[in-house]
């Protein structure tokens, strides 16, 4: 498992940039925000918490439809399937493996990010907690996707459709808490604990339901 683990990482570090790209992508989401909403420092400040959740969402969907694709293509995908490793571990390590490479540098980029949405530093920590506990979550559920779709030649848009409604609990309770963070009245811990929850569900059924998909798609 870790063998696949460090393959997984090289891949993604010499398959032309993706962690830049989704890097860049987040940037151009957040960047353009001031210049639809206007010089009102006060409202950047409110929306910024969710702008960079939203942010981080759709940059963590590029990539998804190639997590086992290119493992299809070169015939990996076959031998993962016939190994005596479960099938669902190796999916977990193939998520891993995604996540640190994709959406790990959305959340440290972060904080760099908040500055265009003048963000204050209790605003900006709980803003990257939040990210670096969901952002798993998404991976997981891209997974589900990702392993329905493989046997597409081009199913990065279905990829994107299926997955995109499933995450909306995790933006939700991601964003709610980081927005709560910075309000007294309404507390940041039990938001924070169902998006804890909500990963630790997906970290069980996403690969599980990746591996059911892949099994399916190898009949």
């Amino acid at each position: 498992m870790t063998a696949l683990l460090l393959r997984d990482l090289r891949l993604s570090i010499r398959s032309g940039g993706g962690a830049l790209i989704g890097v860049l992508f987040f940037m151009a989401v957040v960047a353009v925000i001031p210049f639809g909403v206007g010089p009102d420092l006060n409202l950047l400040s409110r929306i910024g918490p969710p702008i960079l959740w939203i942010g981080a969402l759709l940059a963590s969907l590029l990539g998804l439809d190639r997590l086992f694709q290119a493992d299809r293509e070169d015939g990996s995908l076959d031998l993962m399937l016939m190994q005596e490793t479960p099938l669902v571990l190796t999916v977990f390590v193939k998520c891993l493996a995604h996540w640190l490479s994709h959406s790990l540098p959305l959340v440290i980029a972060s904080p760099l990010l908040a500055l265009f949405m003048n963000m204050d530093a209790l605003s900006v920590g709980a803003t990257a907690l939040t990210l670096l506990v969901g952002t798993p979550a998404i991976t997981f559920i891209g997974a589900a996707g990702a392993a329905v779709a493989v046997s597409l030649p081009r199913g990065g848009l279905l990829v994107s459709i299926l997955v995109l409604p499933l995450t909306i609990p995790v933006l939700i309770f991601g964003a709610g808490a980081a927005y709560a963070a910075t309000q007294d009245p309404s507390p940041f811990l039990p938001p924070f604990l169902y998006l804890i929850a909500l990963t630790l569900i997906f970290a069980v059924i996403g690969p599980l339901a990746a591996a059911l998909a892949l099994r399916a798609s190898s009949d």
